[in-house]
């Protein structure tokens, strides 16, 4: 039930986008193209000081929008982050990647030797997804969901992608919702504990029953929304217009994308 709440918190919060802040005054478009710049240059660079001070960036950003540092933190350190961590780890011996020798242990018989080059790129490769994903976390938390799937559109986003990632992201909280009910109905008729066969016959019988409702529901919802003019397209109410602010933070983008590409 944590981890459901966790999620619904983390993917459902766009109060943040309603906040007064820095990030939510810019125009999306602008903003959107800044941050694909910061992306792009995450990925491009080599250069652990310029991942570094993309980060702090991204962190200074969310701070003057209004987003709490903590809130921000847990959103951007859970999940893939910490899966690249662990994908990382590997890298670091000299098995993977030979080279200059920082430490040797044997561990159930088996030695295992750290060198330089792969503990380098282990830290090279978890900055930049770090980086990245802090960066796409923000641009979420800053901006309408709605709003950020017009703004795909307008970048030529195919419009297959776009309607995929718009119904996800309303199935996903309604999925959340029936296994909250579905937990909370098996809790009052059975209690927490159970003989595992049991539980087992009980979670795949509910792991069948919800893929048949999300089948059924999903053609209901298709047909509903093609029966009121739904042709594929993000609508949003929003009017873009870019200000003398936004072209500043674009000019302002610009140059600091130039400026790490050099240091690079």
């Amino acid at each position: 039930m944590g981890a459901l709440s966790f999620l619904k918190e983390s993917v459902f919060a766009e109060e943040s986008a309603l906040k007064r802040g820095f990030l939510q005054s810019l125009d999306p478009r602008i903003k959107g193209f800044t941050f694909l710049l910061f992306i792009i240059l995450t990925v491009l660079t080599k250069d652990i000081l310029v991942l570094a001070s993309l980060y702090a960036f991204c962190l200074f950003l969310s701070t003057i929008s209004s987003i709490k540092l903590g809130f921000f933190l847990k959103r951007t350190w859970i999940f893939i982050p910490l899966f690249s961590l662990f994908i990382a780890v590997p890298a670091i011996f000299s098995v993977f990647s030979p080279g200059q020798v920082l430490g040797s242990w044997k561990i159930l018989g088996v030695d295992l030797t750290v060198t330089r080059q792969g503990l380098d790129g282990a830290i090279l490769f978890v900055a930049r997804v770090i980086t990245s994903v802090s960066f796409v976390v923000l641009l979420s938390l800053t901006t309408r969901h709605f709003t950020l799937l017009k703004v795909l559109r307008i970048f030529k986003v195919p419009q297959v992608f776009v309607m995929v990632a718009g119904m996800s992201y309303r199935y996903i909280y309604l999925f959340v919702e029936v296994i909250e009910n579905t937990y909370m109905a098996i809790k009052s008729r059975v209690g927490l504990r159970l003989h595992y066969k049991k539980g087992q016959k009980m979670v795949a019988w509910n792991i069948a029953s919800l893929w048949q409702r999300s089948y059924h529901l999903n053609e209901d919802v298709y047909n509903s929304m093609l029966s009121r003019g739904y042709s594929g397209e993000a609508v949003s109410k929003d009017l873009f217009q870019a200000k003398a602010a936004d072209f500043a933070w674009l000019f302002f983008s610009l140059g600091v994308f130039l400026l790490l590409l050099w240091m690079k």
